[in-house]
């Protein structure tokens, strides 16, 4: 794990729920501008075609106006088309969001968002967007496997919650937990993860559905 990412300690777990910084920001920065800035709608659908199977979650914005919009813009320029399930934690967390292609996750990683205040509980089934500190939000979600309740006071603010498919979620690989090393997933791509962990689930596709 990249020495830039935040841990955190929570139910027996070093947790590393985090979205790395660089020192590249203004460049990468001035790149991404170009494809955000859409507002979602108050609530939205996102259908995750996996290798595990489908699973949709529904997005509330008012949960986290900056989070929604985010994962809004991203769903609706692919980047999570071809990703990896890269940290699988039973019993607590599956995180994603980082990109195959080192340069569009350089594109991106830079592109920070201010935080949401955390209006809702970290329950089961939740998504939130992964934070390395304050205002450092970028690409990277989790799925709460259970209620982790003491994310809320960490500043993880969820945005929506999976309505269909949890059961998918559940059996996501989990075999290799959190050996992936963000900071060669981001460097690498998927090239890294194909070699050293050829069994990990992947999204094939994210699209915005109707309700």
């Amino acid at each position: 794990m990249s020495p830039r990412s935040r841990r955190f300690a929570t139910a027996g777990f070093v947790v590393a729920l985090a979205a790395c910084a660089r020192s590249d920001r203004e460049p990468a920065r001035a790149k991404a501008s170009s494809e955000m800035g859409v507002s979602a709608p108050a609530t939205f659908r996102v259908r995750f075609e996996t290798s595990a199977g489908p699973f949709i979650i529904e997005v509330t914005r008012a949960w986290a106006p900056h989070g929604a919009d985010r994962l809004y813009d991203l769903v609706r320029h692919g980047f999570y088309d071809g990703t990896r399930f890269f940290r699988v934690v039973p019993g607590f967390v599956v995180q994603f969001g980082l990109n195959g292609d080192p340069a569009v996750s350089a594109r991106w990683r830079p592109a920070t968002i201010p935080d949401d205040p955390v209006t809702q509980h970290n329950t089961r089934g939740t998504l939130t967007f992964a934070t390395a500190g304050p205002n450092t939000r970028t690409t990277q979600l989790f799925i709460n496997y259970r209620d982790n309740l003491r994310l809320d006071g960490m500043g993880f603010a969820p945005l929506g919650r999976v309505v269909e498919g949890m059961d998918v979620a559940d059996r996501i690989y989990a075999g290799y937990g959190e050996q992936p090393q963000q900071g060669r997933i981001e460097a690498e791509g998927n090239a890294y993860l194909a070699a050293r962990f050829p069994r990990l689930d992947s999204i094939a596709h994210a699209t915005i559905v109707a309700p």
